[in-house]
């Protein structure tokens, strides 16, 4: 309706699958039908118990149902959870974007990460295992051809952490570590001095059950209240202004 250029979150972790034939005996799903859920996923994993083939064709009815609904492939693919990077997945993942000739997803290293204090430990120990796994998969991104913005940012300043200072200092020290890491100014041509970031946010209304969710009704995430503060933060003037001052341009995926 409003021509808003998205992309697709490919889920496997929470609700039910989108495929006719893996929505009942597939090693995709728990005991009640559903999906594992995102440390149930993992173990399920960890243990050899989930059917890469299986999980192969879920994603590509996926990426055939959002083509239906919109008209065209995603421009851009991630993964629900950060299930895009897990072993074993990442390259059924990056076959699937390579065969629909999808150019971009997301590679969730954020600079900086270590030093956030205000994170619980629980939910730092899930970020580093992302990190890790991140970085294990960037070579075979690479090798299928696939891109990703140069920074992204978005588990620091996630919630109720979400502050238009925090989104600038999560900015800022990544752009520092990033320039740092640079070729000297000699070596750049005029397209690599822009710097491209990838701001993740959960902006919406919290859910009410049992309306929301993929099958099983909303997550807690869903019903919190953080979802509307996310939504009130980003659109406060002093952030668009900041934006302007720093001359960064908000953009889609198709635009790079």
């Amino acid at each position: 309706r409003y021509n808003i250029p998205i992309g697709l979150h490919a889920n496997l972790s929470e609700g039910s699958p989108v495929c006719e034939v893996l929505k009942t005996n597939s090693s995709l799903l728990n005991q009640d039908g559903f999906f594992h859920g995102k440390m149930g996923f993992r173990t399920a994993l960890s243990k050899g118990l989930l059917n890469m083939s299986e999980v192969k064709q879920e994603l590509k009815a996926q990426v055939e149902l959002f083509h239906e609904l919109t008209g065209h492939l995603p421009p851009h693919m991630d993964g629900h959870q950060h299930i895009h990077v897990l072993p074993e997945v990442r390259h059924i993942f990056a076959e699937v974007l390579e065969e629909y000739g999808i150019t971009y997803t997301r590679v969730p290293v954020e600079p900086g990460l270590h030093n956030c204090d205000w994170i619980p430990p629980s939910l730092m120990d899930f970020y580093l295992g992302v990190e890790e796994d991140s970085f294990n998969t960037v070579d075979v991104f690479t090798r299928h051809g696939i891109r990703w913005p140069d920074i992204y940012i978005g588990l620091s300043t996630m919630g109720k952490n979400m502050s238009v200072s925090n989104i600038w200092s999560a900015i800022d020290t990544a752009i520092m570590e990033f320039l740092s890491k640079a070729p000297s100014p000699a070596q750049l041509t005029p397209q690599s001095r822009t710097v491209t970031i990838e701001l993740m946010v959960h902006p919406g209304y919290p859910s009410v059950p049992p309306v929301g969710g993929c099958g099983e009704g909303p997550d807690d995430f869903s019903q919190s209240w953080e979802r509307l503060h996310e939504l009130q933060t980003l659109i406060k003037p002093e952030l668009q202004s900041h934006y302007k001052t720093r001359n960064i341009q908000l953009c889609s995926f198709k635009d790079l």
